[in-house]
């Protein structure tokens, strides 16, 4: 017989992995905790047991699709300056978006969820939970960096905004037509916006103009 930890094991995991399914099948859906338990087999009491509210839920569901989608982190990878390897990680994010057809399609599903007409409530709440969680991301690589000595102490915050926004836009290029190799441009694109936050006016944690980390597969 199952102990007690190994079924609160068993339901939390069936809680997650419900809800990921859901945000899966439905990006802009509102995972409502009546909704979620359902799903997983559980009493809406037994949720909450587990994630007292709603956000707690979705920001658990939304870091572990991130972590699933992001094996290996680059960033570890003492053998490589640091901003190839912080180049590295941000290019793994943008693989996420995929290119060509793909991407078209990311965009299009982006637009139609939440600029074509005004997002629902779930909708919005599942979008600030995805975008938190990805701004988190990289303010844990700046901080790893942070403590390395490669980039000065300073607001990490307003930091992983800056590199969120350059990954927003790249993002949306991809999906448009280019006049010459996307991947290539955009890796340039990406070691600008690094250098721009690591440079602390001394060469620490730089890399050198002509440093060409691997474009993300597509």
């Amino acid at each position: 017989m199952a102990t007690s930890e190994n079924d609160g094991h068993s339901t939390r995991d069936k809680i997650l992995v419900a809800a990921a399914t859901m945000v899966g099948e439905d990006p802009t859906a509102r995972l409502s905790v009546r909704a979620v338990a359902a799903r997983a087999g559980v009493s809406t009491g037994s949720l909450r047991h587990f994630f007292p509210t709603q956000q707690d839920l979705l920001d658990t569901v939304v870091a572990g699709i991130y972590d699933v989608a992001l094996l290996g982190d680059p960033l570890h990878d003492r053998e490589r300056p640091a901003a190839e390897r912080l180049v590295a990680c941000l290019q793994q994010v943008l693989t996420l978006v995929g290119t060509g057809d793909k991407a078209r399609e990311t965009w299009r599903s982006t637009y139609q969820a939440y600029v074509a007409s005004r997002p629902s409530d779930g909708a919005a709440t599942t979008y600030l939970a995805l975008e938190r969680s990805a701004r988190r991301r990289i303010e844990q690589w700046l901080a790893v960096l942070t403590d390395e000595g490669a980039i000065p102490a300073g607001d990490d915050v307003q930091r992983a905004r800056f590199l969120s926004t350059v990954l927003n836009g790249l993002t949306v290029e991809r999906a448009l037509p280019a006049d010459g190799p996307r991947l290539a441009a955009e890796a340039d694109t990406l070691r600008l916006a690094v250098l721009s936050v690591l440079h602390d006016g001394d060469g620490r944690g730089t890399a050198t103009p002509s440093a060409d980390p691997s474009p993300a597969p597509g």
